[in-house]
């Protein structure tokens, strides 16, 4: 079964005011039915890349049985660190980068790897803001989420 996650880590509001991040879940069941489940929720603003961290962990947390995924997203940041092979450097480095910096946010890298390990995990990249299809659904959600409007985000809303 193919799963699609689509995340954004859109921040939004003053620094202390409600961030956002949205991810949702589109699959095909045995019989050939379209089902998507989101999972929506507020959080304070720290960083986009964070906030993409979240929303892919909660994706893929989310899938009980192991699946094949795309998981979209337009965090170069996130896609490169597992296609580009980054997190093995991180790993191998004891969670280490450059000039033996620790890597921000190994609590959630730790958590999205584990995530990751019980599913086939292809991460895409969707230019931010490009007019394609794919980032405009990432953007969707994360609007609908930081603006706690989760319960319009209905499934027929879909192109």
């Amino acid at each position: 079964m193919l799963v699609r996650i689509y995340t954004d880590g859109a921040a939004r509001g003053n620094p202390d005011g409600p961030g956002g991040y949205g991810t949702i879940l589109s699959y095909i069941d045995k019989n050939g039915m379209e089902h998507i489940r989101e999972f929506s929720a507020g959080y304070k603003k720290t960083t986009n890349n964070r906030m993409e961290l979240m929303a892919a962990i909660i994706g893929l947390e989310a899938l009980i049985k192991p699946c094949e995924v795309e998981l979209y997203s337009d965090s170069q940041y996130l896609v490169n660190a597992f296609e580009k092979k980054w997190i093995d450097s991180w790993v191998k480095k004891n969670w280490k980068r450059g000039k033996n910096e620790p890597v921000k946010n190994s609590d959630l890298w730790k958590r999205l790897l584990k995530a990751k390990e019980l599913h086939q995990v292809k991460f895409i990249w969707v230019k931010g803001h490009d007019g394609h299809p794919q980032n405009e659904r990432c953007d969707e959600l994360a609007t609908t989420a930081a603006d706690g409007k989760t319960e319009t985000l209905l499934d027929d809303e879909r192109e």
